[in-house]
């Protein structure tokens, strides 16, 4: 009896289709965020007005919000964000931009490590309001001062997550690399990088986040300008909104940095696999 062969049967391949977010998640989750907020200014608006706090002590947040617009339309708050955020940029690049390199040199090199590496631990601990003083006595209370007062903060977070990310990655990556005859810059560009990319991006945010740290320590050494320099002003003066309205722009302008440094971890962390909750 004949068998008749039958074609093969094709089975269709079933693609996962990319995981896509429902629209309009981005705003529900900017939303939830704002909860807490409104929450706080509706119960902190209503005590002000029933009269259970002291507007000296903790004014309402129509009345910061009127010290700022006043501040705003006089153009002496913009004059003083100006200079805050020209010394944090400078601060943050000359500390940002050594830590980074010098954490490459001891990640890549163990003598580099065995050399410097003690020497940077010993001077991390080493708390601002303690070393403040000393830049005071070395270059004044000029610009100097508060330039390098800020870049000493914004050094040590890109310095240690830049080594630590160097040394997390796995150790065949770099067989490999000899294996196949990697030159020195190679190695840098192609596996270096982005093998310690994750945790240099954690490195920028913590160093932004000290440099505003840094400089409302400058600011408040001695200046006279800077949003650090109109808090104490006001707060001389008794003049408690606008001492409220210097830290608001503080926290924004922190806030504005650190979101700008996780936008740029979704676009170049795309290929990373983890867990979002």
């Amino acid at each position: 009896m004949e068998t008749v062969a039958r074609p093969p049967v094709q089975v269709e391949e079933k693609r996962s289709k990319p995981v896509t977010k429902p629209p309009g998640t981005k705003w529900k989750s900017i939303r939830r965020g704002l909860y807490i907020p409104v929450f706080i200014l509706v119960i902190w608006q209503a005590a002000g007005m029933l009269g259970l706090i002291s507007e000296t002590l903790l004014p309402t947040p129509t009345a910061i919000a009127k010290s700022g617009w006043e501040l705003t339309v006089s153009g002496e708050l913009w004059g003083h964000v100006q200079v805050s955020v020209r010394r944090a940029a400078l601060g943050f690049l000359l500390g940002g931009s050594l830590g980074l390199g010098l954490g490459l040199l001891t990640g890549m090199f163990n003598r580099v490590e065995q050399t410097v590496d003690p020497s940077v631990q010993m001077l991390r601990m080493i708390p601002h309001l303690a070393i403040t003083p000393l830049f005071i006595l070395w270059f004044g209370f000029g610009e100097m001062s508060k330039i390098l007062l800020i870049a000493k903060g914004a050094f040590f977070p890109l310095y240690v997550n830049t080594f630590l990310g160097i040394r997390s990655a796995d150790s065949k990556l770099f067989d490999v690399a000899r294996i196949l005859e990697f030159s020195r810059w190679k190695q840098v560009t192609r596996l270096i990088i982005p093998a310690s990319l994750p945790n240099m991006l954690l490195g920028l945010r913590l160093s932004l986040g000290v440099s505003w740290l840094g400089l409302v320590v400058a600011e408040l050494m001695g200046s006279s300008e800077g949003i650090g320099y109109l808090i104490m002003d006001a707060r001389q003066f008794s003049q408690t909104s606008i001492v409220f309205v210097g830290i608001i722009i503080f926290a924004v302008v922190g806030k504005a940095t650190d979101s700008f440094v996780r936008y740029l971890e979704r676009k170049l962390l795309k290929w990373r696999d983890a867990y979002t909750g």
